[in-house]
């Protein structure tokens, strides 16, 4: 009886192994739910940005400038071409401008501007074209054309030219000075009473007439006035306004100035009115826009290059 009770329990035990077997071989695995990857988004070192310098356009007329942009620079960085140097002024967080004058009588051709910064630097090929102004030929009365400038306008005027100011005070396009009808457009070479042509018109001309209002063309600050009995017998009565960022502009020939130096002017502010002061065929306003004291066209600042 023992013997049989013991053989009937084997054999349940037997029985209950077998079904535990099979049901861990036929059941589906339950598997441990896998974690999707989620894309991270990559991340942007700033202080990492890599230098580089791009070029607006790479070929421009004489008279004209080439927009330099430097990006990841931790200080201003200097642009060169034709053998001088600029410094370029801060226009964001690691990026920097630089407008770059090609002066009306560079020979036209194959150039390079060449930026550097630290141990950096990067060039990239340009040209300068050929702006094929005509020649303007002018009588001047004998009292006007032995006239020479004086030390005093040209130390005083170089020295308003070379001012690089950090402040960027003109914003957007310049409107133009006066409303009267323009005479004589920039970049025209110039003979005077029948001379050799060794000099071209450095500005725009408008025909106004004598004590019509002269405007200012955008934001800026006063950095010089001239008068014509203080010395300034060539420019006549005169006005520099600095617009920041190394642009300048300059009006001359004025009867009346209204503002004084140090005086920050708003776009559209009366500055003072037309005359004949100076070197001058009759009342009109010259009015010249420079970069880093290099002469260029001011239709540029006005319709938007």
């Amino acid at each position: 009886m023992q013997l049989f009770s013991f053989l009937s329990l084997l054999i349940v035990l037997s029985f209950y192994n077998n079904a535990l077997a099979f049901d861990i071989k036929q059941a589906a695995p339950v598997q441990a739910p896998i974690a999707q990857a989620q894309p991270k988004a990559a991340a942007v070192n700033i202080d990492a940005l890599p230098l580089s310098m791009t070029l607006k356009k790479t070929a421009v007329q004489q008279g004209q400038y080439f927009e330099v942009d430097i990006t990841g620079a931790e200080k201003n960085p200097l642009v060169w071409f034709n053998s001088e140097s600029f410094l370029a002024f801060k226009v964001g967080d690691k990026a920097y401008k630089a407008l770059v004058p090609v002066e009306n009588l560079t020979k036209p051709g194959s150039y390079v501007i060449l930026a550097r910064t630290g141990g950096w630097e990067e060039r990239i090929p340009v040209k300068v074209l050929d702006n094929r102004k005509p020649i303007q030929y002018i009588y001047l009365d004998p009292d006007k054309s032995s006239l020479e400038a004086t030390n005093k306008e040209i130390n005083e005027i170089s020295s308003a030219f070379r001012l690089k100011t950090e402040e960027k005070y003109a914003q957007g396009k310049f409107s133009y000075p006066s409303t009267a009808v323009k005479s004589s457009p920039f970049g025209v070479k110039r003979s005077y009473n029948k001379a050799p042509v060794d000099s071209y018109h450095k500005g725009l001309d408008f025909a106004g007439k004598m004590g019509s209002p002269v405007f200012a063309p955008a934001d800026g600050k006063v950095a010089l006035t001239g008068l014509e009995k203080d010395g300034f017998q060539v420019h006549g009565n005169t006005i520099l306004i600095d617009h920041g960022h190394a642009l300048s502009s300059i009006y001359l020939h004025l009867s009346k100035i209204d503002v004084k130096k140090g005086d920050m002017v708003t776009k559209g502010q009366k500055i003072g009115e037309v005359g004949h002061t100076g070197i001058s065929t009759g009342p009109h306003l010259h009015w010249g826009t420079y970069l880093y004291g290099t002469s260029v066209d001011p239709e540029l600042f006005v319709k938007g290059d």
